[in-house]
């Protein structure tokens, strides 16, 4: 195979593969067909666009969204790769272009949504341009009973098939069912070779609470990230708007964004929130799918996801870049019967519905945790792990008590009024309460009525909010809400096994104080000075803030502080290109100094090359004039110094055709003494 890592650095940035980056780029490289699994933040765009440099012909990408492949076309394009989209977002001209460099065979990726593929001639067209890879991006979409089902997506088995060339699946999200519906509608059921490298996302903060004046906790944990973009995802399109009305009535940058909206106000939403450092965006999950963004530094929910697969989604859309990012999940009993009642009264099949609850209680197994969620989590997905001590149990381990005796007086509620009653009444009965409806029900007479009187009416709500979390009582959709025991309870009906629960009994909680800065104190004012350039040679240039570097690439610069374009050069994220374009630029914003690098020594910046070129700069000023300084005033220029630093001629003939013979007369003899103390 190629060696990888010259592209690596200079187009990229990076010095070394990140963990399972490697072995998958040289898969993909080879021509295998290949199905990698791989955490958001990950790096699985790299293990794509890296193989379509190595590989000839056009690397053809399916993606989901317009937003997601605009931005990764930009990036590529801005790092001096030849990339192109083809999307019905198009302007004429765009496309023009992108046919012209198809034509001319300077593409390398070519970006395409999957609704494209609906035309006849697409395979014919591909065929045509020379297509010699398909990388599928987001490939969990070609599952019918997935939550970000594309029904276009089942259109690229036929493509793989037509084209006869390998396929590259990627995804953050696939569990072994999903994986299997992907190896049967992408690959044709032959299998393709796997990478699993893992579900975990250490940078990522977990944590969930239960809704207690759920506005104010949203207006709290943004308040303490003031400043950071983030996202809120809210169950209705009416909470997006007022959330993030009340955000900005609290001095917030903020705007909603659902799928009700006008499409040209959609668009406006993506083009803030790609662009605009600290914007937080309240949204369904109509917005996010696809998004680019790597400093996204929050995620919040108002209200609980559908699934733990959605969860994951989601949450994943923080800290791509690698840096710290904080989540926040809030839910209560309103939450888990809304999503119950979706699935039992939607039109799947019983045993897709049966699936569907138990990816629910995936998701309340992990809100009502009683220890560290990432292992609950990464359990889910079957993986094994350590107490992370990157969660709120971990922070501050539950209050944990026997709550069996609590239980069981509450399934006992439940079977005596035969299974007819929410949470409301059920409460009343335990506590003992004087209503008009158990006086006319007669249920002050049943022997479970005021048993419960240890707990007040708070703390029962807490109790059976914990029971619809462990899945031992469910919502009845055909009587109205009514609680029902499931079997999961039983055995601690009859006394065959105890539960532990959370002694939560929903008092105000206190608000988190700030979080943590990125960088450290000292660091702080340069990492600001560092954004404040980023973003005014964004707006500039009219690209998302991260396309001229990410987040990670400025706290490093931040905390390192290189004072020299080889320093500069080692920065992670700084590749050739971008160096050329912005190191100087960012070099005078760290050193305070304004600073002019030739060209020619530019694009040796972050080589051996560029240090010999200050050797031999700094010896021609002292031999200008000669050794004795009486001569006729010589020098080299720019570019014939950086062919010497280059080539490194071994002998004086070699300097000759490289300077010419008066020059090398002069420079020679130091020259070489230059060139033979390099390692």
């Amino acid at each position: 195979m190629l060696d990888a890592a010259p592209l690596l650095r200079d187009v990229f940035g990076f010095d070394a593969f990140r963990p399972g980056q490697s072995e998958i780029v040289q898969a993909v490289t080879e021509g295998e067909n290949v199905l990698a699994i791989m955490p958001t933040g990950g790096g699985k765009s790299l293990c794509f666009q890296l193989p379509a440099l190595m590989r000839d012909g056009v690397t053809v990408v399916i993606s989901p969204l317009i937003a997601l492949m605009r931005d990764q076309v930009r990036a590529l394009q801005e790092a001096g790769v030849c990339a192109g989209a083809l999307t019905s977002g198009n302007t004429p001209e765009e496309t023009d272009a992108v046919f012209d460099a198809l034509e001319r065979g300077d593409m390398k990726l070519l970006y395409m949504a999957p609704e494209r593929l609906a035309a006849g001639s697409a395979a014919g067209v591909l065929r045509r341009v020379g297509v010699s890879l398909i990388a599928v991006d987001e490939a969990h979409c070609v599952s019918q009973w997935g939550h970000d089902f594309r029904p276009d997506y089942l259109r690229i088995g036929a493509l793989r098939k037509a084209l006869d060339v390998p396929l590259a699946a990627f995804t953050a999200t696939a569990d072994a069912e999903t994986q299997d519906e992907i190896v049967q509608k992408l690959f044709d059921g032959a299998p393709p070779r796997r990478f699993l490298h893992g579900f975990d996302r250490p940078n990522i903060h977990l944590a969930f609470a239960a809704k207690n004046s759920p506005r104010r906790q949203i207006l709290d944990f943004a308040a303490a990230r003031r400043g950071q973009s983030g996202i809120v995802y809210c169950g209705t399109r009416a909470k997006t708007e007022s959330l993030a009305r009340a955000l900005s009535e609290n001095g917030h940058s903020a705007c909603h964004y659902h799928g009700g909206m006008e499409a040209e106000d959609r668009r406006i939403v993506e083009t803030r929130f790609a662009r605009e450092d600290g914007l937080i965006v309240v949204a369904t999950v109509a917005f996010g799918m696809g998004i680019d963004k790597p400093d996204i530094r929050w995620v919040a929910h108002a209200d609980l996801p559908k699934s733990i697969e959605a969860y994951y989604q989601e949450i994943g859309r923080a800290g791509r870049d690698g840096a710290p990012a904080e989540t926040l999940t809030l839910f209560g009993p309103e939450d888990i019967r809304l999503r119950r009642s979706q699935i039992d009264e939607g039109l799947a099949p019983p045993e897709r519905r049966a699936a569907d609850h138990a990816r629910l209680n995936g998701l309340l197994g992990l809100a009502e945790a009683l220890a560290c969620r990432r292992q609950v989590l990464l359990g889910y997905f079957g993986e094994q792990s350590d107490p992370c001590g990157k969660c709120d149990l971990c922070d501050t381990p539950p209050d944990v008590f026997d709550a069996t005796t609590a239980v069981r007086k509450a399934l006992s509620a439940i079977l005596r009024t035969e299974e007819w009653f929410g949470a409301g009444h059920l409460i009343d009965i335990l506590t003992g309460a004087d209503t008009d409806k158990i006086r006319t029900r007669r249920h002050d007479q049943l022997p479970t009525y005021g048993c419960g009187t240890e707990y007040d009416k708070r703390q029962w709500q807490a109790i059976f909010r914990q029971m619809m979390g462990h899945d031992l009582v469910r919502p009845d959709p055909e009587r109205h809400g009514a609680l029902r025991m499931t079997q999961a309870a039983r055995p601690i009906l009859r006394g065959e096994a105890e539960i532990n629960l959370r002694r939560d009994t929903i008092q105000k909680a206190a608000r988190r104080p700030a979080v943590k800065s990125l960088v450290s104190d000292e660091d702080a004012p340069l990492l600001s000075a560092l954004r404040a350039k980023r973003r005014a040679l964004a707006e500039a240039a009219r690209v998302p803030a991260y396309v001229i570097f990410n987040d990670r690439t400025l706290i490093e610069m931040a905390e390192t502080r290189p004072d020299t374009l080889d320093a500069m050069a080692r920065i992670g994220g700084v590749g050739a290109k971008k160096l050329e374009r912005y190191g100087t630029v960012f070099l005078e914003v760290i050193t305070g100094e304004t600073r002019t690098h030739h060209p020619a020594r530019r694009k040796l910046a972050g080589h051996g090359a560029g240090m010999t070129y200050d050797r031999l700069l700094a010896v021609q000023a002292d031999l200008a004039r000669g050794s004795d300084g009486i001569d006729k005033p010589l020098s080299c220029s720019a570019a014939q110094l950086a062919k010497v630093a280059q080539l490194r001629p071994g002998d004086q003939d070699g300097l000759a055709r490289l300077l010419g013979e008066r020059r090398a007369e002069r420079f020679g003899p130091a020259f070489l003494d230059v060139l033979n103390s390099v390692e």
